[in-house]
Order: structure tokens, then C-alpha cells, then sequence
């Protein structure tokens, strides 16, 4: 690791920190022509179906999937407090690795906070979570090692970047959100450049049983967010005659938008330490739909 740019980071932190309360202008409330989600980010989007669609049914399709994204964000973000919460009492109180995650602990409850704020901001009701979503979270943040939980949460935080880089460069989104996204994009970009410069230690030592395993994690955890944004109640709120065939073919149009607009960078660095052989390939490809 490099101690020197952690040191850098930290410091940065400290004496720029973004607060959300004033970074942010909650007090505008969206315009005629603001949008809430950019359109390829939306699931039925591509499809003869959104053609149907009236321009309020438009709108209120991304304002609820921008509100699953966001919800699925507080809640993930959640977790891995947890787990930084108890990773931390591990490490001695001058580590420089106690030391950055303290900071990262306070940016990322922040975070929570304005996601909160902002699901408030846009009327939203997130749908919550499945039961087998709730047990995967809570079984790999209790049971998984350090380095897998730190490899699933620069995967979740590099789909994350995707979202808002979308957002933030999209000329009619709600500027509450892309304020937000802003935000989110510059505290969100030193937590990765920290969990990539620790995970160069994992994986410089890790054989090809463990980048494997690596790999897969990295896999289950991008399903894992995916599977959390489309829907079939979404569509039941903007008033589907059928939600049921909507939900359908949202579900294989997304995956497909995806695959194709949100995976490149964690692509990228899943091979940059070798996390793609004869093994995880096969995955990658059958289930994320991933080029690789």
C-alpha cells in the first residue's frame, strides 16, 4: 500500500470535506424538463414497450428506478459500515489503514444520510429488499474475510461510479440529483483508489484457488445490486396494463444495458490481478453477461 497517497487521501478529507447539508440545493424542487434517471439507465427503455409509454409513465419510471438504485446504495453502504466497524477494531489506532477507514466511516454515513434525504426529496417509497438478498447480505458481511468483503465493495462502488457518471453528464437531470452524484462521485473516488491500493497487497499473494474465489465474489456482488433495481411493483405504480410481461421483458432488456453500459471498468480490473481464467470466464459471461 501506498502509505503516502493514503496519507494524502486522509488529509484531503479532513480539510475539504463536502457536507452534504450545504453542497447540495435541496431547496429546488425538479422543472418541467428535469428527469430523474438518464433514459439508458432505464429498463424498458430500448424496447417497443417504451414507445407506449406516456411522458409522465416515462418520468415515473426513472424516478422509481432512481429511487431502487439509490435505496440499494444506503443499504449496501450500510452493510459494509458494519463490517468496517468491526475490521477496524482489528487494526492498531496509528495504522494507516484504521486511520483511512475512520474517515471512510464518516464520509459513508453521510452518504446514507443524503440518500435518504434525497429518496425523501423525490416523494420515493423504496420496494425492500427480498429475503434472499437480505441473507446473502448479512451472511457475507458476518462470515466473509476482510479481502472478500473488500472485493465486493469496490465492485458495488465501481457500478456505482458508472450510475452517476451517467447522471452527472446527463444536461436535464434534477440538479438536487446530480449535486448528489456529484458529491457521491468525488468521497466515492478515494475509497476506491484506497481499496484498489489494498487490494494490490490480497492479490499480489493470492494463487490462482483465490483469485478464482476473488472473482466469483466480484461476480456475485454486481448480480447482487443488479437484481435489486428492476421491479415488477414499478411497474404496477405507473399504471401497466400488464406489469407482469413488463417486468419480463424489463428484466432481460436491463440485464442486456447492463452488461453493455456498466461493467467495463469492473471488467478492467478484474483482469488487471488475473481474475479471469477457465473457470470464472464462463460465469462472467452466462451470468452478468459480461465480454469477456
Amino acid at each position: 500500500m501506498d502509505v503516502k497517497e493514503v496519507e494524502r487521501l486522509i488529509k484531503i478529507s479532513k480539510e475539504r470535506p463536502l457536507m452534504p447539508e450545504t453542497y447540495i440545493p435541496w431547496h429546488l424542487e425538479p422543472a418541467a424538463e428535469d428527469v430523474f434517471l438518464p433514459e439508458i439507465l432505464t429498463s424498458l427503455q430500448g424496447l417497443e414497450i417504451y414507445h407506449t409509454l406516456t411522458p409522465v409513465q416515462k418520468l415515473e419510471l426513472g424516478r422509481h428506478e432512481l429511487v431502487q438504485v439509490i435505496a440499494s446504495y444506503a443499504w449496501g453502504e450500510c452493510l459494509f459500515c458494519l463490517f468496517m466497524t468491526r475490521h477496524i477494531l482489528t487494526l492498531p489506532l496509528d495504522h494507516i489503514e484504521h486511520r483511512f477507514l475512520l474517515r471512510e466511516l464518516i464520509e459513508e454515513f453521510r452518504h446514507q444520510e443524503m440518500f435518504g434525504q434525497a429518496i425523501a426529496k423525490l416523494g420515493g417509497n423504496p420496494i425492500k429488499q427480498s429475503g434472499m438478498h437480505k441473507f446473502f447480505g448479512e451472511f457475507s458481511n458476518k462470515y466473509l474475510p476482510a479481502d472478500y468483503l473488500f472485493m465486493g465493495s469496490v465492485s458495488v462502488e465501481l457500478v456505482t461510479d458508472v450510475y452517476g457518471n451517467y447522471a452527472r453528464r446527463s444536461p436535464n437531470i434534477y440538479p438536487v440529483l446530480k449535486k448528489m452524484f456529484d458529491l457521491h462521485n468525488i468521497e466515492e473516488g478515494r475509497h476506491i483508489l484506497f481499496t484498489k491500493s489494498l487490494l494490490k497487497e490480497y492479490a499480489a499473494k493470492a494463487g490462482y484457488i483465490k483469485r478464482t474465489a476473488y472473482s466469483f465474489v466480484i461476480l456475485f456482488n454486481i448480480l447482487f445490486v443488479r437484481t435489486m433495481y428492476v421491479k415488477k411493483e414499478i411497474f404496477e405504480r405507473i399504471g401497466l396494463e400488464n406489469p407482469d410481461h413488463a417486468y419480463k421483458l424489463a428484466r432481460a432488456n436491463f440485464k442486456k444495458k447492463f452488461s453493455e453500459n456498466c461493467l467495463k471498468d469492473i471488467i478492467a480490473f478484474v483482469d488487471s490481478w488475473k481474475g479471469f481464467n477457465r473457470l470464472t470466464r464462463w460465469a462472467w459471461r452466462s451470468v452478468l453477461g459480461a465480454n469477456v
